[in-house]
């Protein structure tokens, strides 16, 4: 029997799904609505200094890494699946691709951040 890599990659796509799910929606009314508004939170909460001070802390950091690489890493998964359902077979090449894409984004999160 054939062995499949598809375990690794349906760890971060569960992981993706899970945050995208539960932190996806209060982000956008936190940055979106909530902020830009005054409501419930004061104005200068997404200020450029208070900003700069959450990408300067490891914790931001890790949030920001986590946020980036597993809602690409669900997204580019569930568009690769979502190609074979509506039946556009890419192979191993879009495999690659979408796969690819996806490490390529987290990678350069990782080199930003740092």
């Amino acid at each position: 029997m054939k062995r499949s890599n598809d375990p690794i990659m349906w760890a971060p796509f569960g992981a993706g799904g899970m945050l995208a799910a539960l932190f996806g929606p209060v982000l956008v009314f936190i940055t979106g609505i909530a902020v830009p508004l005054g409501l419930l939170l004061p104005a200068d909460t997404m200020s450029y200094g208070n900003m700069l001070a959450f990408t300067h802390n490891v914790i931001g950091k890790l949030v920001i890494l986590a946020v980036i690489a597993l809602f690409t890493l669900h997204g580019t998964l569930r568009l690769f699946h979502s190609f074979h359902d509506v039946g556009v077979h890419l192979g191993e090449g879009g495999k690659f691709a979408f796969f690819g894409f996806g490490l390529l984004v987290t990678l350069a999160a990782i080199v930003l951040l740092l």
